[in-house]
């Protein structure tokens, strides 16, 4: 997709400038995200890692440069700035819970 065709795309998700996609698209080229096809006037870009892989990847980045690789330092900040709600609190519960009885199994 071009630069264009990808900011049409977020209409109605994100209001960017064509200069701030420009920065995260060349970000995520860098970061190997992305591919950019510089062979025509035009460029086209297309993802190399998946949305999930790439929520993965910053997800751990972002562990690792504010709490150290600590998760339990990261919900324990959130939780301090009230920033979970009780129903939020027993999905995470019941999450943890699950992981636990899989590793049993």
């Amino acid at each position: 997709m071009t630069s264009n065709e990808i900011l049409d795309g977020m209409k109605g998700h994100r209001d960017w400038k064509l200069a701030s996609l420009m920065t995260v698209l060349a970000r995520m080229v860098e970061k190997g995200y992305v591919y950019c096809d510089r062979s025509t006037r035009t460029n086209y870009y297309n993802a190399v890692v998946g949305e999930q892989q790439y929520k993965v990847d910053e997800g751990e980045q972002l562990l690792d440069k504010l709490f150290h690789r600590s998760i339990t330092k990261f919900i324990a900040s959130l939780y301090q700035a009230e920033k979970f709600s009780a129903e939020e609190i027993k999905e995470l519960r019941t999450y943890l819970d699950s992981l636990d009885e899989n590793e049993k199994s």
